[in-house]
This record gives structure tokens, C-alpha cells and sequence, in this order.
């Protein structure tokens, strides 16, 4: 699968919009129906938006010849399910976010985040230009997946805690609904994680059956209310630096698509992509003023946290790379490209936003 650029996937679902456009008029076409299941509930509009987002495009593109119904998490299959339904073509595809699924093999995290890893613009470069989406796809052969980018929330927030965390003592025996491999890298420290959906995890906060949950940021959680539980909000989620969302598509349904949808399906997940990222940076901003407003305790986790679940993030890897040659082989490319973007990143765009920070809050004094 040729790696392409947002500019270059959208010119080319708009030609491929205007090439077929006759063709679509005359009823040449195969009229195409398909269901996505998602991981998300309906009402994280942005998340699971960038479903109808996929949805909408790709319909419009084609006349409405190809039309994909999407499915909300539960509607046909749990939220962590959707990975064994795309693979058994119970649904042609789904929109999920991959390191839900590193039970199966830790792999999968690669299509989402690892922890201490790449931000959303160093891993579009990894997965758009860098090997890492053909080196991703060649893993999930053995599911009959192929994947596209089809999202990204930026980095993510720490989460939400009944007390403060001072110190890396006062991890232990906490119980985190945390997804992905931040749950592993946790472990190591004394924390107990959970996997939970997104719409299950507010009743587990409140029954106290967990002691602290992430999700996503200050607009998500917001809506799902954690704040009137859950007063002291960390960051950042140094777990989730970067996590990208993904369409997994079953291998055969995307290979009996004409040539013409497949671009156009191509298009409208990296549509997806950019609108997700793009609407988070937009209304994360007043939703944690409003949280801050309504008393919530706005607090980093300390440098000695952060560098004990760096050394613990550091361990885990070179463990799983030991055991897993799947994990390795996409792990030794991706640490190489992390450090150089991390390198560049040190020169340009940090030296900005640093700025940037400190010129923003003097000007705001005065």
C-alpha cells in the first residue's frame, strides 16, 4: 500500500470523486453496503463522529453507491469485540483505537500509542512516511485486517484520581481504568489496571470500584461527567503522547472493492484523521476551563513519577521485544525514528511552544 499525504489522499478522493462521477450517473457502478462497528458510544460525538465522518465522505464521494452504516459499541458487538468481528467478517470494518486489543499480541499497540511515545504529528509522519503503516499491515495479515489512520486525539490526559499523587509510593494498590500498554508499564509500579469501555467507566468511579480512570481530555471527560467523582485531574498522559485511531478493514471486503472506492475509502479515513485532531485542539481548551471552574484540581504528576514510569515504559519494551518477534521487528524501526524526531522536535517546535507558553501567560498578566 503506497504511503500518501493528507493533501495527496484528499486530491485523490476528490479526481477519483470527479473521474467516476459519470460512470456513477450511468449505473456502471456496484452499489456497496457495509457495516462499521465502533469502540465508542454515540455520545463522544468526536470520537466516534470520525466513523460518520469516514461514512459521510465516502457516500458522497460515490453517489451514494457506497454507504457505510455505523454502528455504535454494542450495537452488534462489545467494544473490545470489534476486532474478532472484522476478522470473521461479521462487519467489514471497524473504528477503534488498536491498543485495546494488546491482550492478543502487544503489537497492536503500535497502531495506537505506547507509552513515552511519539506525539500526533511524529506518529502521521511514522505511519505516513517513516515504514510504520506497511510495517503494521504486514502484522495484521494473520487477523485479515488492513489498516488506515483514521484519527487522532492528541495527547491525552492523565486521568482522573479520588486523592493526590504525590509519589510513586502512593501508586501502589491504585485500581486505573487505563487502556492500552500504560496498564503494564503501571503495573510495574504497584497499580492495578482496567480494561473498560468509555461508557462503563463513569458507574465504576462512582461505586468505587476503581480508584482513578483516563480516558481522553478535558471535553470527552467532561461529557461523561468523571469530574463530579473524581476531583484531582493529572497530566499528561505520557501513556498516550500521540494515540492514533484506526480503521480496520477486512482484507477481502476492501479487496473486492472497485479501485475507485478503495481511493475514496483511502481519502475519507485520512479526512477522518485530520477532523478528529483538529475538533480535540478546538474544544479542549473551554472544557477544562469550565472543569477548573467547577472546582477540579488541575495537577502535573511530578518529575519523579514521570522518570520511574519512564524507566518502567523503558523495561517493558525490551521484555516484550525479547519474546515477541512481531513486536520487535516493528519496536527497532520505531525507536530509531522516535529519537529523531525527538531530536528535531527539540529544535523547532518545542523551542516555539516554550516560548510561546511563557510570552502567552506575561502577556496575560499585564
Amino acid at each position: 500500500m503506497k504511503r500518501r499525504s493528507f493533501l495527496k489522499k484528499a486530491g485523490a478522493g476528490l479526481a477519483a470523486g470527479a473521474a467516476v462521477a459519470p460512470a456513477f450517473a450511468q449505473g456502471t457502478q456496484p452499489e456497496v453496503k457495509w457495516r462499521l462497528a465502533s469502540s465508542f458510544p454515540k455520545s463522544l460525538d468526536t470520537i466516534y463522529g470520525a466513523g460518520e465522518v469516514i461514512s459521510k465522505r465516502v457516500a458522497v464521494a460515490t453517489n451514494n453507491k457506497f454507504q457505510i452504516q455505523v454502528f455504535a459499541a454494542g450495537e452488534i458487538v462489545p467494544a473490545f469485540g470489534v476486532v474478532d468481528a472484522v476478522q470473521n467478517a461479521t462487519v467489514q470494518c471497524c473504528h477503534t483505537a488498536p491498543y485495546y486489543f494488546f491482550g492478543k499480541d502487544p503489537t497492536f499497540a503500535f497502531g495506537c500509542a505506547i507509552p513515552f511515545g511519539l506525539n500526533a504529528r511524529q506518529q502521521n509522519a511514522w505511519m505516513y512516511h517513516g515504514g510504520g503503516l506497511e510495517l503494521y499491515n504486514d502484522f495484521l495479515k494473520e487477523y485479515n485486517i488492513v489498516s488506515f489512520v483514521a484519527g487522532n486525539t492528541g495527547a491525552q490526559m492523565g486521568g482522573w484520581f479520588r486523592k493526590e499523587i504525590k509519589t510513586v509510593a502512593d501508586l501502589k494498590g491504585i485500581k486505573m481504568r487505563i487502556g492500552g500498554t500504560g496498564g503494564l508499564v503501571l503495573t510495574k509500579l504497584g497499580v492495578v489496571p482496567q480494561q473498560i469501555p468509555g461508557g462503563d467507566i463513569y458507574p465504576a468511579l462512582e461505586k468505587g470500584t476503581i480508584d482513578a480512570a483516563e480516558w481522553v481530555g478535558p471535553y470527552d471527560d467532561e461529557k461523561l461527567g468523571f469530574f463530579k467523582v473524581a476531583k484531582y485531574y493529572y497530566y499528561p498522559g505520557w501513556w498516550e503522547g500521540g494515540p492514533e485511531l484506526a480503521l480496520f478493514v477486512n482484507t477481502k471486503a476492501f479487496a473486492d472493492l472497485p479501485k475507485d472506492y478503495q481511493s475514496i475509502l483511502e481519502s475519507a479515513c485520512a479526512d477522518a484523521n485530520v477532523d478528529m485532531l483538529a475538533k480535540y485542539d478546538a474544544v479542549n481548551p473551554p472544557a477544562l476551563k469550565r472543569l477548573i471552574g467547577s472546582g477540579v484540581k488541575l495537577l502535573p504528576f511530578s518529575n519523579e513519577i514521570m522518570a520511574a514510569c519512564y524507566k518502567a515504559s523503558k523495561e517493558t519494551y525490551d521484555e516484550i521485544a525479547a519474546k515477541n518477534e512481531k513486536f520487535a521487528k516493528i519496536y527497532t524501526p520505531w525507536k530509531k525514528f522516535l529519537s529523531d524526531q525527538v531530536e528535531w522536535f527539540a529544535v523547532a517546535e518545542n523551542r516555539f511552544d516554550n516560548f510561546m507558553i511563557a510570552a502567552e501567560r506575561m502577556s496575560q498578566k499585564k
